[in-house]
């Protein structure tokens, strides 16, 4: 069965992270790291009452992702892995979604810290993180809990090194 689906970007995503290899990976590992968010003007009145969350999650365009993959190495690990138990840009439909910083709304522009994504990417989506809904205790992390918190924080910062 197959659909064809169309989305209109509402957005553009600015943020200092010019190549997909320096990019920190997930936006944990990219606090200090600033962002704006230009909303088109036709969709700004959606964005009243956006300034009172903390978070927001941008949903967007992977434009520059690679040929989708079914198996792949995530940059945990060294290991092959299933995409689908991975979060790597290489899917069959490329949407990324990051969790950010809200620190300011002005007018059609969001300032945004914590942003892991590249700069000029296209903006599909915008909703507010709440820890209502979204705030949710695992009993089960896969195959994240065979490594190490102090390795993959280096590997999410792009600055690992593998034992040789």
């Amino acid at each position: 069965m197959k659909h064809d689906i169309t989305y209109i970007p509402i957005g553009v995503i600015y943020s200092e992270h010019k190549e997909p290899g320096k990019t920190p990976i997930q936006p944990i590992y990219a606090e200090q790291c600033k962002g704006r968010v230009e909303v088109l003007p036709e969709f700004a009145d959606g964005l009243a009452d956006l300034d009172t969350f903390s978070h927001i999650y941008l949903i967007y365009h992977l434009d520059r992702a690679e040929e989708p993959s079914m198996k792949v190495n995530p940059f945990l690990q060294d290991v092959e892995r299933g995409l689908f138990s991975t979060r790597a840009p290489r899917r069959p439909n490329a949407i990324g979604m990051s969790i950010v910083r809200l620190t300011q709304v002005n007018d059609n522009v969001l300032e945004v810290e914590g942003i892991d994504i590249l700069d000029g990417t296209p903006l599909l989506d915008i909703k507010p993180y709440t820890t209502r809904f979204d705030c949710i205790r695992t009993d089960r992390n896969g195959w994240h809990e065979e490594v190490d918190e102090n390795d993959a924080h280096a590997r999410g910062l792009r600055d690992f090194k593998p034992n040789s």
